[in-house]
């Protein structure tokens, strides 16, 4: 009987074992699967959307008057 709950424990501990290197490649894969590139505009892309939504405004103000 002794033996048997041995033998038991052995093998749960070998699952947990191959169950922790499972789970590790898991969050390997989906750490670096969630990493996404951060998008910048330049600062002569910002300029040009400034310049746009000014003349916008400016459009919109003109309307009003």
């Amino acid at each position: 009987m002794a033996f048997d709950r041995v033998v038991m424990i052995a093998s749960i501990d070998e699952e947990i074992a191959r169950l922790e290197e499972i789970k590790s490649l898991l969050d390997a894969s989906y750490s670096t699967a969630k990493v996404r590139k951060q998008h910048s505009i330049s600062v002569e892309g910002r300029e040009r959307i400034a310049e746009a939504q000014r003349r916008r405004w400016a459009r919109d103000k003109s309307l009003k008057d």
